[in-house]
């Protein structure tokens, strides 16, 4: 099975990779894609471009085995739709089970995603929640989704794509957008985010760096 983790990773930090790697360990995914947007269609322009933006996952996941850049959103025209690129995944991986990571608040969300009951047709969801809550969908949501909740990762592997699996991992309570704060005001976002990421970040000069 195959994992898909997209994002504006804006920038990539110790959040996004510790779950990205909690999903694959305990689904015994043979490969989690970190696809970083290119434009984001629900919130605004980042503050790096996205070849910086991917330049930083590329550094943040070197030498980890299983985690891949995929730069199919970048190379993309207009706004990064998850469902085209799902789209595209599939018709080059045929019938290996696709799986959607995505956190708790997107899901809940996930209503007002571009054509998002598509996305069920092209992949599973996994919905990455903290330990001792489990989101609970509400309207078109729940109707849509409740019937598809699975509870283990064998029924993800007996079809290619339509199943919801919630699944717990370790929290951390860091955010992209405290990150470019802290570094506006001058002070060091080290360990929230990788050391390889900093000093790109540094040399670049991102985020407003004084």
């Amino acid at each position: 099975m195959i994992g898909i983790y997209g994002g504006t990773f804006d920038p990539v930090h110790f959040g996004h990779l510790r779950t990205a790697l909690d999903v694959q360990e305990n689904l015994g995914l043979d490969e989690v894609r970190l696809i970083p947007c290119h434009i984001p269609p629900h919130r605004s322009k980042p503050g790096a471009t996205a070849k910086q933006r991917m330049a930083m996952l590329q550094l943040a996941i070197e030498n980890q085995p299983g985690l891949i850049v995929d730069s199919r959103e970048i190379e993309r025209s207009g706004p990064s739709y998850m469902v085209d690129t799902l789209k595209s995944l599939r018709n080059e991986v045929g019938e290996i089970p696709l799986c959607l990571i995505v956190g708790a608040d997107a899901f809940l969300g996930l209503a007002n995603w571009h054509r998002w009951r598509d996305l069920f047709q092209y992949a599973h969801v996994i919905v990455m929640h903290r330990p001792g809550f489990t989101p609970s969908p509400e309207g078109d949501l729940a109707a849509f989704t409740n019937a598809r909740c699975v509870s283990t990762e064998a029924k993800l592997r007996q079809v290619s794509a339509g199943k919801v699996l919630f699944q717990k991992v370790t929290q951390l309570e860091i955010s992209a957008s405290s990150i470019r704060t802290r570094i506006k005001q001058g002070k060091s976002p080290r360990y929230l985010l990788p050391d390889t990421v900093w000093r790109e970040i540094c040399k670049k000069g991102l985020y407003g760096l004084v």
